[in-house]
């Protein structure tokens, strides 16, 4: 990647829904440069999607959590079948699979302690291969929107 194109990932990064000729105009070069560009960025595998973000409070997901889950034993096929469990979840925004103590971090949004109550009791604790669950209530999640790579 040259300047050019670190410039359009940073851009893109920061607001996805602008148009090609501001993308263009931001950067300094023409839009037929721009879109070709950045065409070939989802070519190779840079740029691999866009999204929308909405508020989680808005959405009556007012709590945040990090759900530690362990499962054992830790094979593969018990792992794999947790983590296809979880993406099926509404609640689940993340799942990270973890080394150290935990196999499992889930990251979830819920409408209140007695929803986040309810996903563990009810549906992480009575899965067989899970053995310990334990939370942490978000007070604040800041992200970065804008990833630049890392200069060798």
């Amino acid at each position: 990647m040259d300047a050019i194109d670190h410039a359009l990932v940073h851009e893109l990064q920061a607001d996805a829904s602008i148009t090609n000729r501001e993308l263009a105009a931001r950067v300094g070069v023409s839009p037929s440069t721009a879109l070709e560009r950045v065409r070939a960025l989802h070519r190779r595998g840079v740029l691999i999607g866009y999204h929308a973000e909405a508020s989680l409070r808005a959405l009556g997901r007012g709590v945040q959590a990090l759900v530690s889950v362990r499962i054992r034993p830790p094979t593969r096929p018990r792992i794999d079948a947790f983590l296809d469990y979880a993406d099926g979840l509404s609640e689940v925004l993340d799942a990270y699979l973890v080394s150290g103590h935990e196999d499992v971090i889930l990251h979830v949004a819920v409408a209140d302690t007695d929803a986040l109550y309810s996903l563990i009791i009810d549906h992480l604790t009575a899965r067989s291969e899970v053995i310990d669950v334990r939370s942490s209530i978000v007070y604040a999640h800041r992200r970065q929107h804008v990833v630049e790579p890392i200069s060798p």
